[in-house]
């Protein structure tokens, strides 16, 4: 089954939301067995990342982690694999209680937004039978949100069949303050007495979250995104080509209709970050993923390798465009 989305397409994909109260004092043990956990699902086929998000405000000792894979085959081999829960049994002294997870199949593709954005994950039980009630009620809620300051969007997810049974839904508002006032207003209380004919329970997880577009990689550590300095260099060895072919063919023909160069500008910078986030920035990601995910540079040799494989990219693209445009001596 696919997402409803409020806005865009539906992309292929499935994401589990798992949220657990680590015990007092026990963060550091939790952080290490979870940096182990990432790394086991990064072997599994299918995966495309995995982010942590830390406990915020209110929300003590809870950490939000998310898993995304490629489709939902990928997604559910992991979670009932003997690996994740070797890994669960391991970590069973940590938690205070079982875990909680939503699986969610779809939803639109990630997209860079600003830091201070946070996301809302809402759990129902929906009442059997009442499944049309709900989603009108649901139509109805959203509305209302759509008035509320600071409200960015919202997503419905189905139930999956055998592997989720709750309706879920997620919906990011442009600050935590924003989020807190429409959890808390009059608007919102009314809505959820209406609503509670249709569902028996409902669970409400807030995860600050940028969810970046080009380097969605682990959050929720200084260590877990990559450094300034190796962003730019990939970013650099995108972006260079893609602004020599834009300037080589769509350049060359605004020039030829006579387009205004501020015009013309703008349209290739269009072009050009369309093309970096949706096409070429994660394909670099994934081809330097050894050498971009800190968790994975665990020798001198991988950090050096990396490096003179984007100078190596670097120097050919150089040449092949000084070879195109003529200008090579």
């Amino acid at each position: 089954m696919s997402a409803r989305a409020s806005r865009g397409s539906t992309a292929v994909n499935a994401t589990v939301v798992t949220s657990q109260k680590v015990h007092e004092g026990r963060a550091d043990e939790y952080q290490h067995w979870q940096e182990r956990t990432n790394q086991a699902a990064r072997e599994f086929e299918g995966f495309v990342g995995a982010e942590v998000y830390p406990p915020g405000a209110g929300e003590p000792n809870e950490w939000v982690t998310v898993f995304r894979f490629s489709a939902m085959d990928y997604l559910t081999a992991w979670l009932d694999s003997d690996v994740r829960h070797a890994l669960l049994d391991e970590a069973r002294g940590l938690f205070e209680g079982s875990p909680t997870q939503e699986v969610l199949q779809g939803g639109s593709p990630a997209r860079q937004l600003a830091p201070e954005v946070v996301t809302a994950v809402i759990s129902h039980e929906v009442k059997p039978g009442c499944e049309q009630g709900f989603l009108n009620w649901q139509e109805k809620t959203l509305r209302e949100q759509e008035k509320a300051p600071g409200f960015m969007g919202s997503e419905l997810f189905e139930p999956v069949a055998g592997v989720q049974s709750n309706w879920v839904v997620v919906f990011r508002f442009e600050t935590r303050a924003y989020l807190d006032d429409w959890l808390a207003s009059d608007v919102r209380t009314t809505l959820l007495e209406e609503g509670s004919k249709y569902f028996t329970s409902y669970d409400v997880r807030k995860v600050g979250s940028s969810f970046s577009g080009w380097f969605r990689f682990d959050h929720g550590e200084d260590r877990s995104a990559p450094p300034n300095w190796k962003q730019a260099m990939a970013v650099l060895l995108a972006l260079y080509p893609t602004v020599m072919v834009l300037n080589l063919t769509v350049g060359y023909g605004l020039e030829k209709l006579d387009i205004r160069e501020y015009i013309g500008l703008f349209l290739s910078n269009v072009l050009s970050v369309s093309a970096l986030t949706w096409l070429l920035m994660p394909t670099v990601n994934r081809l330097l993923a050894f050498w971009l995910v800190p968790a994975r540079v665990r020798t001198r040799r991988t950090q050096v390798l990396g490096i003179a494989l984007v100078v190596f990219c670097y120097a050919v693209f150089i040449g092949v465009f000084g070879l195109i445009t003529g200008q090579i001596f």
